[in-house]
């Protein structure tokens, strides 16, 4: 693997652990960013977390790294709505 794709490996790595942890150390942040239609906003922004940290984390090991990336496109399908819901609703951060 050259430099840059191992740089590139480690930075969105780290990008998605970080986003993870600030599910849970500033939750309001992304309570937001949650539709009305969405149940559950708080389960939600908890598993949102984990999911991030371990894909995060899983994207590091050689052997879950196939694995770890179609997890990282399902969790960016799965927030999609929200991002959406940010952006039509004009929510502020």
């Amino acid at each position: 693997m050259s430099y840059l794709k191992l740089a590139s490996l480690i930075l969105m790595s780290l990008f998605y652990v970080f986003a993870g942890f600030r599910h849970f150390t500033d939750p309001a942040f992304y309570l937001r960013m949650m539709p009305p239609y969405v149940p559950f906003h708080e389960a939600m922004v908890f598993l949102s977390g984990v999911a991030e940290v371990a894909l995060g984390v899983a994207l590091l090991i050689p052997q879950l790294r196939v694995y770890a990336a179609w997890g990282v496109i399902a969790l960016l399908i799965a927030v999609f709505p929200a991002n959406l819901h940010m952006a039509m609703a004009n929510v502020a951060l």
